[in-house]
């Protein structure tokens, strides 16, 4: 399914693939901070609008008992997270009932993982004190509602000494989805996750696949933060970023290494979407050596189909 590649020649300059309007990618803000809770909720998020790219977006919400997120049906494709405490979940007809698994992201299990079909709308309301996340990306070839329970997530132990780090597979390339792909990692303070540097900005089956990415990171002591360095090879992008807890990165093209520093275990959610689902990468030829995970061989990208 994917495959990882060293790329040695660098990639030209100008404007990146679906740089929004054709909007300089050097000049999107990559960095998002959270902020305290809107009245609906919402601490941090982004949409392509705001982003100046094509396909994926991001919500997250802090809710209080009782309060409700709701999205109307449209073309969208959904993923709807209860990262923290507990909610009752409906689409349409459908009744998911009260999902969670956990306090907080640092308590174990993986979430529940709820996959919204285009055309149906969706309705969270919060039972505890919850943390909620709701993805989307323009519908693909695959329409499915569907619950995913956590004891069918795979939890992966990725990497060896400093980029030791755990994985949950929450929505990855080879389950039945149109076009979002979603991750959970969790790397110990001290440690390095998103490693060796990869990159998967450029629609070149089955090299790499041009996926849009969206970081949101939370941090087991709130004072944390990591270091994540978004860079093209030629440069055109190039920025240090230091997030804290709660808030985003966005990953428009590029390597995007993560470091956790000692002390402060980091968490972070990695949503994907892009022309075709399928996660195909790049390693940063300067650090490839670092490589010490394996990947699943690669299978030809879908066409892409229209919602």
């Amino acid at each position: 399914m994917d495959q990882v590649t060293v790329d040695p020649r660098p990639r030209p300059a100008g404007i990146e693939p679906g740089a929004g309007q054709g909007r300089p990618a050097a000049a999107r803000p990559l960095l998002r901070r959270a902020a305290a809770p809107e009245p609906d909720g919402l601490i941090v998020g982004v949409d392509p609008a705001s982003a100046g790219w094509d396909y994926t977006d991001l919500a997250v919400y802090r809710l209080e008992p009782g309060q409700q997120v709701a999205r109307l049906a449209d073309a969208r494709e959904r993923l709807v997270l209860v990262l923290e405490g507990h909610a009752a979940v409906q689409s349409g007809d459908r009744d998911f009932g009260v999902v969670g698994s956990r306090a907080t992201v640092f308590d174990g299990p993986p979430p529940p993982v709820i996959l919204i079909s285009p055309g149906q709308p969706v309705r969270l309301t919060a039972a505890t004190d919850a943390l909620v996340a709701v993805a989307g990306a323009p519908g693909g070839a695959v329409h499915r509602t569907a619950l995913v329970p956590p004891d069918e997530i795979v939890v992966e132990e990725r990497g060896s000494g400093q980029t030791a780090r755990r994985v949950h597979h929450l929505l990855p390339p080879a389950a039945e989805a149109g076009r979002l792909i979603a991750f959970e990692v969790f790397t110990p303070g001290g440690n390095w996750s998103s490693y060796p540097p990869h990159k998967h900005d450029t629609e070149d089956p089955p090299t790499e696949a041009r996926l849009e990415e969206i970081y949101f990171y939370r941090f087991a002591k709130p004072q944390g933060f990591a270091f994540q360095r978004v860079y093209t090879p030629d440069r055109t992008i190039d920025e240090s970023l230091t997030p804290g807890d709660g808030d985003i990165v966005l990953v428009p093209a590029g390597f995007h290494p993560v470091g956790a520093p000692a002390g402060y275990d980091c968490y972070y959610l990695n949503v994907m979407a892009g022309p075709n689902r399928v996660w195909n990468f790049t390693l940063d030829p300067d650090h490839a050596w670092l490589m010490d995970w394996a990947v699943p061989a690669p299978e030809p990208a879908p066409r892409e189909a229209t919602a």
